[in-house]
């Protein structure tokens, strides 16, 4: 198979791009990918990274007021539609697939245009406007969570496959995790993370968390800062506590996060669309922090999702203190009945499968 993956600005959009990639690889040995991506997008950087060949396409998004700024986009919009054609005539791909993020625009509207196949993933309950205006052109939708179908009334065939984030972390073994950690296999060990880049609001309510650590010594905390508040947030720690608890590690980045969360009794973060779909995989209990900084609030509806079903607990940004969170996550670490009732809720949303729903659904609408 030919592909072309699409998609960008942010983990959210690449990983699963590069997961239906890893999918194809696998089932059908020989394929050749190409990835068309921002040339200012974290994917001109993890992207060639991975060994994927990549071709950059300028684009930016509208602003959502009435401004000059959205006539410049329009003209970049077409511009970027005909360098995508003159890519896809070169690569000639059997069928392009968009995960969202601005670049996906005039990749897939060029490929729609030449008669290609083509497939857009939704990520986030709440379906991004991108996504949306896509979906007229697109052979199929899939999407990551049930509540974002109502979105796509108007497309030709939707599909719920899951994230395929998911199928990339069952694999994960346990005994390396522990080994990653340094910690004795069987440790209760508790995750923070703020998403690849970190969290200010994660980091600040963990300088407040820290000095309550040595009430749970049985547990070892890992927590991620994120490369870019690393010192900053290790220098504050040190001025909330004499020394760091023995029970806590702090990482800038945590390069085998698939491994460790496959170790992890409970995990605190973020709920972006790709973390979640790891997490009700592995069926990881955990308490979510939704960023109030993303576009319609996605985050809030992605972790309401695994709320409903009792996978996870959700802590608004505004409501978040060290004390509250410490007394979350002593309340589901110190019942084992809890973690093991939302352990088996996640798992009820877990999709492994993911990546390989979609590259079914390739093939079919290739040959068709």
């Amino acid at each position: 198979m030919r592909i072309v993956l699409t998609g960008g600005g942010t983990g959210g959009h690449i990983y699963p791009a590069l997961a239906i990639g890893k999918q194809v690889e696998e089932e059908e040995p020989g394929s050749q990918i190409l990835y068309i991506g921002s040339p200012n997008g974290l994917e001109s950087r993890i992207v060639p990274a991975q060994g994927i060949a990549f071709e950059p396409v300028e684009i930016t998004g509208f602003r959502r007021k009435l401004s000059f700024e959205n006539v410049k986009t329009i003209m970049r919009f077409l511009k970027g539609v005909q360098h995508s054609k003159q890519l896809l005539r070169k690569f000639k791909p059997d069928v392009v697939v968009g995960t969202g993020g601005y670049v996906c625009g005039p990749v897939i509207y060029a490929a729609a245009k030449l008669g290609i196949p083509t497939l857009i993933h939704e990520q986030n309950a709440v379906a991004g406007l991108t996504n949306q205006f896509l979906s007229r052109y697109a052979d199929c939708v899939a999407v990551s969570f049930k509540e974002a179908l109502s979105a796509f009334s108007k497309a030709k065939n939707t599909l719920y496959t899951g994230n395929p984030c998911a199928t990339n972390v069952v694999s994960a073994g346990k005994e390396q995790g522990y080994s990653r950690l340094g910690v004795p296999a069987g440790s209760k060990v508790v995750l923070l993370v703020g998403g690849s880049r970190g969290a200010k609001a994660i980091n600040d309510v963990m300088v407040d968390l820290a000095p309550q650590l040595l009430r749970m010594p049985d547990v070892h905390f890992v927590f991620v800062t994120g490369e870019s508040y690393y010192e900053g947030t290790m220098s504050r720690l040190k001025g909330a506590v004499h020394s760091l608890p023995p029970n806590l590690q702090v990482l800038p980045y945590l390069h085998h996060m698939a491994e460790v969360l496959a170790v992890s009794s409970l995990v605190v973060g973020r709920s972006g669309a790709s973390s979640l779909a790891e997490l009700t995989a592995l069926g990881v209990p955990s308490i979510l922090i939704p960023s109030p900084n993303v576009t319609n609030n996605h985050q809030e509806a992605n972790a309401r999702s695994l709320v409903d079903v009792g996978a996870a607990e959700m802590i608004l940004e505004r409501e978040l203190s060290g004390s509250l969170l410490f007394e979350r996550i002593a309340h589901i670490i110190n019942s084992m009945e809890q973690q093991q009732a939302m352990s088996a809720a996640a798992r009820t949303l877990g999709m492994p499968e993911s990546a390989a729903i979609i590259v079914n659904e390739l093939k079919k609408i290739t040959a068709g």
